[in-house]
C-alpha cells in the first residue's frame, strides 16, 4: 500500500471536514446546530468508509478521485461555479439558523436524509461499476466504455447521483433559500456533460455507438 496515497487521502479528508464545518458553523454562530451536525455525519462517515474500501481494494480509483486538477478551461469554470454555489448555499443555511428566517415543513428533513443516503448508495455503485471514473474529464490508457448496470440506463449516473446529493443537502440543513440557490447546479452540470461528451466522442473509442445505445444522459425519459 502507498503511504503517500494514504497521507494525501487523510489530508484531503480532514481538510474537507474542517472546511465544511467552517462554512456551516461560523455563519450559524453556534456548534449547537443539529442539522449541521446531521449533514456532516451523513456526508463524512460514508465518505470515510468508502475511502478505506478504495484504499484497500482499488487504490488506483482512489488516486483518480483525489485528482481534482482540471485541464479543460470550460471545466475549470464549471468547478468555480459549483464552488460558489456550495459556498453561498452553506453560508446562507448557517445564517438562516442563526437568524431564524424560516423553517421547512415537518418531514422535509428526514425525507431529504433518505434521498441523500440513497443517492450516496447510487454514487457508490457507480464507483464500483466504473474503474475509470475520475473527478477530472480525461481518457486514460486502455479505457473502455462502460455500458452495463446504471450505465445501461443513463450515460452519466454519477451526475444523476450528485444532483440528488446536492439538492438534498440544503433541505437537510432546513434552508429553502439554500435549496433555491443549489438548483442552479443543474444547468452547471448540464454544461459539464455537454463538454465531457464532446471530448469522449473524440478520444474514447466506442463512445459514439454507446450514445446511440443509451439515449438518456441523466434521467430516463427526461434528458
Amino acid at each position: 500500500m502507498s503511504k503517500e496515497l494514504l497521507k494525501e487521502a487523510i489530508i484531503k479528508y480532514l481538510s474537507g471536514v474542517i472546511l465544511m464545518g467552517a462554512l456551516l458553523f461560523i455563519p450559524a454562530g453556534s456548534f449547537s446546530w443539529t442539522n449541521g451536525w446531521l449533514l456532516m455525519g451523513l456526508l463524512f462517515i460514508p465518505m470515510l468508509i468508502a475511502g478505506i474500501i478504495m484504499y484497500l481494494k482499488a487504490p488506483d480509483l482512489l488516486r483518480s478521485r483525489l485528482n481534482a486538477k482540471e485541464t479543460q478551461d470550460q471545466q475549470k469554470n464549471v468547478i468555480r461555479l459549483s464552488g460558489f454555489l456550495f459556498l453561498a448555499s452553506f453560508v446562507l443555511a448557517g445564517l438562516n439558523y442563526r437568524f431564524q428566517w424560516h423553517h421547512l415543513p415537518a418531514g422535509v428533513v428526514p425525507c431529504a436524509c433518505v434521498v441523500f443516503l440513497l443517492a450516496y448508495l447510487m454514487f457508490g455503485e457507480v464507483l464500483r461499476e466504473n474503474a475509470f471514473l475520475s473527478r477530472t474529464i480525461e481518457v486514460r490508457e486502455n479505457q473502455t466504455v462502460v455500458d452495463s448496470g446504471l450505465y445501461g440506463i443513463v450515460r452519466h449516473p454519477m451526475y444523476t447521483a450528485t444532483i440528488f446529493l446536492f439538492l438534498s443537502m440544503p433541505l437537510i440543513l432546513n434552508s429553502l433559500i439554500s435549496f433555491l440557490i443549489m438548483l442552479f447546479y443543474i444547468p452547471v452540470i448540464i454544461m459539464r456533460i455537454r463538454n465531457e461528451e464532446s471530448i469522449l466522442e473524440k478520444e474514447l473509442s466506442g463512445y459514439t455507438e454507446y450514445k446511440k445505445k443509451v439515449k438518456y444522459r441523466l434521467l430516463p425519459f427526461v434528458w
